[in-house]
């Protein structure tokens, strides 16, 4: 599991995170929600060693980030972050593979290329992989990715903002990948969500911050109730239930 103890970040002596304790589970899906500047990306970053924190801890199975061989790091945790910028013009195979540097430092063998088509299957990415990532929409770039941080094949899969460019169906589309993921190769993915009814369709757990603190955790049937909700965005809302979901409803 996750273990994160008392981390705190500041810029330029504002507070971004303050005293943030959870526990992210070793398995299925968990999902960080809250307004804009709640403090969601920064917490991602953190655990995943993209910032460092001015105090407290973070460990992943026992593995403390902030010292951990950046090698056995990537092994069992990979990141992809909100935006990403190639300079150089790459297919959709060629990111994908960049997937498997921790392993083959960029020499694919028989293995590695494996699980690149592996992951290309998984994205139904396969019809576009000698596609070049200039070529494609913003959702298939998206897809791809995502692709490339599986295809690392780490136990634990952080995701800043996954649905990005993604219209509802491909969010839907992409939330059932991930859900596979979690359920059928075993994998822990921690995403970073602004639509609460997603993070509700598809999450185990739910953290969910603003202002830079964590202000409520549980399961979607915990967090999904208007007083929380109301609470965290500052918005009335009524709650729903669908086919055995919870799902927040706002009015003009």
């Amino acid at each position: 599991m996750i273990e994160v103890k008392n981390v705190s970040k500041h810029y330029d002596q504002q507070p971004v995170l303050q005293d943030i304790c959870a526990t992210l589970p070793s398995s299925g899906v968990t999902s960080i929600i809250g307004p804009n500047g709640a403090g969601k990306s920064t917490l991602l970053s953190v655990i995943s060693r993209l910032l460092l924190a001015d105090s407290g801890s973070v460990s992943v199975d026992a593995l403390d980030v902030s010292d951990a061989n950046s090698e056995k790091l990537a092994q069992v945790l990979s990141v992809l972050r909100q935006e990403n910028h190639f300079t150089s013009r790459l297919t959709v195979y060629d990111l994908v593979s960049f997937g498997r540097y921790p392993y083959s430092k960029g020499r694919l063998n028989a293995d590695d290329r494996r699980h690149v088509e592996q992951a290309l299957g998984f994205l139904d990415l396969i019809p576009l992989q000698n596609r070049y990532l200039d070529e494609l929409s913003g959702g298939q770039r998206q897809r791809a990715f995502v692709a490339m941080v599986l295809c690392q094949d780490t136990k634990y899969v952080l995701l800043d903002e996954p649905l990005n460019n993604l219209d509802m169906k491909h969010s839907v589309a992409m939330m059932r990948q991930l859900r596979r993921a979690a359920d059928e190769l075993g994998k822990s993915i921690v995403l970073v969500i602004h639509d609460i009814n997603f993070a509700s369709a598809w999450s185990d757990y739910i953290l969910a911050m603003k202002g830079g603190r964590l202000v409520f955790r549980g399961t979607p049937q915990e967090v999904m109730v208007p007083q929380v909700i109301e609470d965290i965005f500052d918005l009335p809302v009524t709650i729903e239930e669908l086919n055995g979901q919870r799902i927040a409803v706002y009015y003009r």
